[in-house]
């Protein structure tokens, strides 16, 4: 089968910022890819582009065998695609479980019953049923992170996308949401992260990418990549984080 997201040349420019340069990468079903580099190298400018929340300049990038090329394809490969933002975006004025619920009901034209058995199902699987009821700020930064997969989750993607899904939370609150990010992982969900936490790609990656000044440098599953890199560049970068 044809790799779940197929990336072929990508370009982006900011002005006269060039934030992706020439970037190519499959992804395959299942597969779980975690880049790393450092800020400023296109790791979450490439992640956007994925589901198009950015327009790239140049190149093509095919998700399940719709290339993001129209309107109508882009929203259709949004539907497949769910992604997890550094800031949680949860409506502040609405319950957890109205957070999770609303794209079902809008979106994927479910009723309030199948929705909320969906969303307690989900709540239950990020470890937070207790919480149902509660608005965003009364919940810690782990726990609105983890209301935020589990709204994400909710509308059944293909493909979960994480932009540096634990650089907004305290120490203690990171491992809670990277342990629901590991279940994930286990249960086969194809997932591209873009990430700091070392420890997570080396237990759930299946490749690890090291992108920097808007290229990809090197790639290799996490033990290789990180224990014998080929490049200079990687490491540089990995000396100054592991």
């Amino acid at each position: 089968m044809a790799p779940i997201i197929q990336i072929k040349n990508v370009h982006k420019r900011f002005g006269s910022v060039h934030a992706l340069r020439g970037v190519s990468l499959d992804v395959e079903r299942g597969e779980v890819v975690v880049i790393i580099g450092p800020s400023g190298s296109g790791k979450s400018t490439l992640l956007r582009c994925i589901n198009r929340l950015e327009e790239f300049n140049e190149g093509s990038i095919v998700v399940d065998g719709i290339p993001l090329d129209t309107a109508e394809n882009i929203n259709a490969v949004r539907t497949e695609v769910g992604m997890v933002f550094q800031q949680f975006n949860l409506f502040p004025h609405l319950s957890v479980m109205d957070n999770i619920t609303l794209a079902q009901r809008i979106i994927r034209k479910r009723d309030k019953a199948e929705a909320d058995e969906i969303a307690i199902q989900l709540l239950n699987k990020v470890g937070i049923p207790e919480k149902a009821k509660a608005l965003p700020g009364q919940l810690s930064g782990g726990q609105q992170q983890r209301v935020a997969i589990a709204r994400a989750l909710a509308m059944n993607p293909k493909i979960m996308l994480f932009d540096e899904p634990t650089s907004a939370l305290d120490p203690e609150m990171i491992q809670e949401v990277l342990d629901v990010m590991m279940n994930l992982a286990q249960e086969g969900m194809t997932m591209v992260v873009v990430s700091h936490e070392m420890g997570f790609a080396r237990a759930a990656a299946n490749r690890a990418i090291l992108m920097d000044s808007g290229q990809i440098v090197e790639e290799a599953p996490p033990n290789v990549l990180f224990t014998n890199p080929t490049q200079e560049r990687t490491k540089e970068f990995l000396s100054r984080v592991l």
